[in-house]
């Protein structure tokens, strides 16, 4: 400033905006935006407990999810401390209101992951499940079951490559699981040879794996789709992965190209969008879905995706806790080779879908290890829970927990236990309903679900019939599941021993 009063250039340049000093004004900006973030972050922090409703403390910018954001804790161990208590009001008695996923993909970035069957939002949900039903009738079930045995033929022919003199053998359980599970898929829903038994890096299991490989990226994918899907315009997650997407748009072209050129019939999945393809293409009547393109592929995608890695998870933990429980191992290979005896050695549909130790032993596992540990919801509209003066908002997002309620010990006492008599039908006939559904419940319980249970009882009759489980120097007890698993999956694999039974008792 000069004697006549007057700021001067140089006096201009030194003062800042706030204050004389630009430092100073640079800790008040940033502690505003700090204080502004914070006060954001915090804004609903005791929405649920103004309700009347005990809500757990959260962190200020990660709420309660630091855990699975860390990639300590998998998101169905994170929602089995919830303890829903309207899973029938919320699955089925109000479908309506519940009947979308809160888990979202970008409609136009991931097309593929936003209009399968399994992400999709009403109404077009509704339609397509209603066009889609028709490959899971029994019928259906049993012509497919005629191409598994084909494949189960081939997983016998390996592992005897593997034990080719019968002695014990280390073998990682969940890939083989799952390599015979993508053989499967690839036969009944693409009439495709995959042979991942025999080359485990055959283009189909490379897929799957990085479908389910769960690496930092597939982990953060994956918790912003399910947990967080106000980031997906944001984050651009996938849903399957580029490199997978870009693999099914290419094979499922080919194959359906070539099956309207040959005219050739399997009455499997090809078959069905081939004929809803032909029938619905120019049917601009469903808003939000075509019968071609993207739209029709998605739903290859889910079944390929959906069939081999939940089946393929049920048959390890199986494995797992039969070589771990070699009583009811015995007992399941003997109701095997008693059943088998009846059929002159044929598996047949009929022998593998009513072998009621087998159901007992599957129910138990999937009790224990459900694919996915919990179910996600949101409300499309306003909604008051019956008995309470509660009112949820419109988009609210609900998680029930399968392992909350499987593992509750009113319901199955002594929870950690493996005990397949908690099947029986006079044991399941003295539970509530809504307390055991590793499916799903209600109108969006998952349609492949009798597949599955299909490829994962007959691979456990190929296997237990002839060969024992026995855990081994590498398997891990109790088994660590994957914190940064979206699925139930085992931390570094499942890896028994396996050995031949020749002597009828096993």
């Amino acid at each position: 400033m000069d004697g006549g009063g007057r700021i001067t250039k140089q006096d201009s340049l030194t003062m800042a905006l706030l204050t004389p000093y630009w430092g100073l004004d640079g800790i008040i900006v940033l502690m505003s935006i700090m204080v502004t973030a914070y006060l954001y972050a915090t804004r609903k922090f005791k929405y649920w407990s103004k309700l009347g409703i005990m809500e757990l403390t959260p962190t200020p910018f990660l709420g309660n999810f630091t855990d699975c954001l860390l990639l300590k804790k998998a998101p169905s161990q994170f929602v089995k401390s919830l303890d829903p208590e309207i899973i029938k009001q919320i699955l089925v008695k109000d479908f309506t209101v519940f009947a979308d996923r809160y888990a979202t993909t970008d409609e136009k970035n991931d097309r593929l992951g936003y209009a399968n069957l399994f992400m999709m939002k009403n109404p077009a949900w509704k339609l397509l499940r209603t066009k889609l039903t028709p490959i899971f009738t029994a019928g259906k079930l049993k012509r497919m079951f005629e191409l598994m045995l084909l494949v189960a033929k081939n997983m016998e022919q390996h592992i005897e490559t593997l034990l080719p003199d019968g002695n014990a053998k280390e073998i990682e359980f969940k890939d083989l699981c799952a390599n015979f599970t993508t053989d499967m898929i690839g036969s009944t829903a693409f009439g495709l040879n995959v042979n991942s038994l025999d080359n485990p890096d055959a283009p189909f299991r490379q897929m799957g794996r990085k479908i389910f490989g769960y690496n930092f990226f597939r982990s953060f994918e994956f918790l912003v789709i399910f947990f967080m899907p106000g980031l997906v315009k944001y984050t651009r997650p996938t849903f399957f992965g580029k490199d997978t997407a870009y693999f099914f748009r290419t094979v499922f072209w080919d194959v359906i190209n070539e099956r309207i050129k040959s005219g050739a019939k399997r009455n499997d999945l090809i078959d069905l969008l081939i004929e809803l393809k032909k029938n619905h293409e120019n049917d601009n009547t469903l808003e939000g879905f075509q019968f071609s393109g993207d739209d029709l592929v998605a739903q290859a995608a889910v079944f390929f995706s959906g069939g081999f890695e939940t089946s393929s998870t049920t048959m390890s933990f199986t494995l797992y806790e039969l070589a771990l429980n070699s009583d009811i191992q015995n007992t399941l290979r003997k109701e095997i080779r008693d059943a088998l005896e009846k059929t002159d050695g044929k598996i047949t549909y009929e022998m593998v879908m009513t072998l009621p130790y087998l159901d007992m032993v599957i129910s138990e596992t999937l009790r224990k290890y459900p694919p996915l540990g919990f179910l996600d919801r949101v409300s499309c509209a306003k909604y008051e829970l019956p008995n309470s003066n509660l009112v949820l908002e419109k988009d609210t997002p609900i998680f029930i927990s399968m392992l909350g309620m499987h593992y509750d010990p009113e319901y199955f006492p002594d929870p950690e236990k493996y005990d397949p008599l908690r099947f029986t039908e006079e044991a399941k006939q003295s539970r509530p309903k809504f307390v055991y559904f590793p499916f799903g419940e209600g109108p969006r319980v998952c349609i492949g679900m009798r597949l599955g249970l299909m490829q994962s009882k007959l691979g456990i009759v190929q296997l237990i019939k002839d060969y024992e489980v026995t855990p081994s120097g590498k398997t891990v007890t109790p088994v660590v599941i994957d914190p940064k698993g979206l699925t139930t999956t085992a931390l570094g694999g499942i890896y028994l021993n396996l050995r031949k039974v020749n002597t009828a008792a096993g």
